[in-house]
């Protein structure tokens, strides 16, 4: 083949300094927390962004930046303060750099490779108050890049307008300005989640991902787990299971109890330094050995300390996979003898307790949420009927979970429901924003009180460079390690991810969900919800419709309270008739 003419190549030029010299320069905007920004996100439009908030309400946004055609370097960001009746600042403000995962496996079909934004490193971190070095990083040109950005409203905020303003830098003078407009409502969302959680965690994923090693003794991993304990709580959720474990058991490490309240009494107590004042663990896991004699010690000690409400023992994992269905009924059946006040917690389905005479020994039923509402036999349909009768019994209780069945757990098999536009609740990486926001409201749907998730730190150790576990990115692990090597400072703290915050916000609607429902419309509530997630495989992709049904869910209390409202733009119009007419579930 011979060479193109020479005027093809002058065109070729041409052309090309053409694009190059139409390409924008640096730019700066406002971005909801429902959008992940990728490498190649286009530049925004957004100067101004306008929030809503509840006292004790976490809110969340992102500052998104594009390199245009020159790059930007020395980036750095701050924002000092929101002023209005009060003045929100410090450690209620915290910023961010989004760090990207190269992911080459992707979790569905319907997802991609590449570059996706989750790990968080902060300015300063929340933990212990130390500089850390999300600042300064470059933006390559023709490029995008993130900054997440926490506000926490105080218990105390008067309700009102509030205004501040994130102010970029770069080098060579640069700056650009996004304004922030918050307005505080007059409600309080509590600091201990209404939303039972039992989030799990392995300690010799801790100790192996901070020290290289998995038994890092209790010097070591007892203040690590102090601090993932605390990030856990201000996430609102629960580290039920994160508690030191006897070298190479399961079992775990417990000296005495006097030394167990000491470390860990805090957290269920509520006394623990926290942003989120009085905050306490919603369960927490018996961890000693199968015993009579072990399961009543806990329970004695557990009720001496008024944890006994709490406390749940985990007597099988998804039946006959985890445990078969006899040594289920052997070890259920201890644990009723034995300990008649502590919740037996199993995975499993109503179906299957009610096939082998189970139904008597479990207290807490977590269903998976594709067998409550599934696509498949002998789940098809909304399944929450059949465990009205269960949950009528006295102290029982329902919860969701997720699994990687949310993606398909092996390539082979991929979960087909996940198409662009819908799809499961997930709390893969490279999935929409969306998805990891999903099942708070879906267990309101379905009358669930409660979530359990299997491992927060499955792949710790490798975090910043590979999650891929059981078919997705991110399956068990929810937090990063910050080693001073990594983030800068000198003291070792966990670090969350973007899943995380999202998880939160979550947790945060289905206080709004319960607050309409108790304040006297649940039927508006369940409307709000149901028109949002038409079935639980059927998650929006959409980010702004999860802000627009909190935003109904907000104008609605604050009409049912008669709660003065400070008219900051929220929706009028929330519902069609048919919408709330059907009874709320549970």
């Amino acid at each position: 083949m011979g060479k193109p003419p020479r005027q093809l190549l002058w065109v070729v030029l041409l052309f090309s300094s053409a694009v190059m010299a139409a390409q924008p320069r640096p730019s700066v905007w406002g971005e909801s927390a429902m959008t992940k920004i990728r490498p190649d996100a286009q530049p925004g439009s957004q100067a101004a962004l306008q929030l809503v908030a509840a006292r004790n309400e976490f809110v969340s946004f992102q500052v998104g930046l594009h390199g245009g055609r020159a790059g930007l370097t020395g980036v750095s960001a701050s924002l000092t303060a929101l002023e209005g009746p009060s003045r929100i600042e410090g450690r209620g403000i915290t910023l961010y750099q989004e760090v990207f995962l190269d992911i080459t496996q992707r979790s569905t079909l319907d997802s991609t490779p590449g570059r996706w934004p989750d790990g968080l490193v902060p300015d300063t971190d929340e933990t212990v108050g130390e500089k850390r070095r999300a600042f300064p990083f470059n933006v390559p040109a023709g490029e995008a890049r993130g900054i997440w950005v926490d506000v926490l409203v105080p218990m105390n905020a008067p309700p009102g307008p509030y205004k501040g303003t994130v102010v970029v830098r770069a080098d060579d003078g640069y700056e650009a300005k996004v304004q922030v407009h918050l307005t505080v409502v007059d409600a309080t969302l509590p600091s201990t989640a209404s939303l039972r959680t039992a989030f799990l965690l392995w300690p010799p994923h801790v100790c192996r991902a901070f020290t290289g090693t998995p038994d890092c003794g209790p010097d070591t991993l007892v203040p690590l787990l102090q601090m993932f304990h605390r990030m856990a709580l201000e996430h609102r959720i629960s580290l039920a299971s994160a508690f030191p474990r006897l070298p190479g058991q399961a079992t775990w490490d417990l000296p005495d109890w006097e030394t167990f309240e000491a470390r860990w009494g805090p957290f269920l107590d509520g006394t623990a330094s926290s942003r989120l004042p009085g905050a306490r663990m919603t369960s927490w896991q018996y961890l000693g050995p199968a015993t009579a004699e072990g399961l009543t010690d806990f329970q004695e000690e557990a009720r001496s300390r008024d944890w006994l409400s709490r406390a749940f023992d985990y007597v099988g994992d998804e039946p006959p996979y985890g445990i078969s269905f006899e040594a289920l009924a052997q070890r259920g059946a201890l644990s009723r003898q034995a300990v008649p006040e502590v919740s037996t917690l199993l995975t499993s389905t109503v179906t299957d307790l009610e096939k082998h005479d189970l139904v008597g020994l479990i207290d807490t039923l977590v269903v998976l949420v594709n067998y409550m509402e599934g696509t498949q036999p002998p789940y098809v349909g909304n399944q929450v009927e059949r465990y009205q009768d269960f949950v009528s019994l006295p102290h029982r209780e329902l919860w969701l979970y997720q699994s990687c069945m949310s993606q398909g757990c092996v390539a082979q098999e991929p979960a087909l429901e996940n198409q662009p536009g819908q799809g499961w609740p997930s709390y893969m990486i490279d999935r929409p924003a969306t998805k990891a926001r999903a099942l708070e409201w879906v267990s309101f749907l379905e009358g669930a009180t409660g979530e359990l998730y299997y491992q927060t730190v499955g792949m710790l150790s490798t975090a910043w460079t590979n999650q891929f576990r059981f078919n997705g990115n991110g399956d068990g692990t929810l937090f990063y390690p910050g080693t001073p090597s990594t983030i800068g400072g000198t003291t070792a703290v966990p670090l969350p991810s973007i899943r995380l915050k999202l998880i939160r916000l979550g947790i945060q609607d289905y206080e709004w969900l319960e607050a309409v429902s108790d304040a006297g419309d649940p039927g508006f509530a369940r409307g709000v919800a149901r028109r949002l997630i038409p079935s639980a495989w059927r998650v929006p992709d959409d980010g702004a419709a999860f802000e627009q049904a909190r935003l109904c869910l907000i104008r609605r209390y604050l009409e049912l309270t008669g709660a003065r409202d400070m008219d900051p733009g929220l929706p009028t119009q929330c519902l069609d008739p048919a919408d709330s007419s059907s009874p709320p579930h549970g």
